[in-house]
């Protein structure tokens, strides 16, 4: 694994309440795939991209986007890139390295009822099919 050629800046959604200088760490459950715990922490150089995951996400919270920093290496997310979207398109990228909290976004695109509830349903598709796996 080494440095990516994207030089950001960089974007990670969750429903947790994070402050300026909070890490965000690998070795929570996914939130595609909740019997698994992740051995990366995602993030994106899309802030409507971590908006889409924050909606996503486990948990009550509401939906947040935060500016991280990487602390460490980073490479192209194989979920994504190798699977769906060669060379990358979505700017996705996971670590092992914690990312720092910098900053908030607060003007991302937010998904309507209907396409949060097509996402749940395509989510849920891939829960049921145990070919869909997560390449943790």
């Amino acid at each position: 694994m080494s440095f990516a050629l994207d030089e950001g800046p960089f974007y990670h959604g969750t429903k947790a309440d994070l402050r300026d200088g909070d890490f965000l760490t690998a070795g929570f459950r996914s939130n595609y795939r909740p019997e698994v715990v992740m051995n990366h922490i995602y993030f994106t150089a899309l802030p409507n991209g971590a908006g889409l995951a924050a909606e996503l996400a486990a948990g009550d919270g509401a939906p947040r986007v935060y500016i991280v920093e990487p602390t460490g290496a980073f490479e192209d997310d194989p979920n994504v890139t190798d699977k769906k979207f060669p060379g990358n398109p979505t700017r996705s990228y996971r670590s092992s390295a914690p990312l720092r909290v910098v900053g908030e976004v607060t003007d991302w695109t937010r998904q309507t009822p209907e396409a949060l509830q097509a996402w749940s349903a395509r989510l849920a598709a891939l829960r049921a099919d145990e070919r869909g796996e997560i390449i943790n």
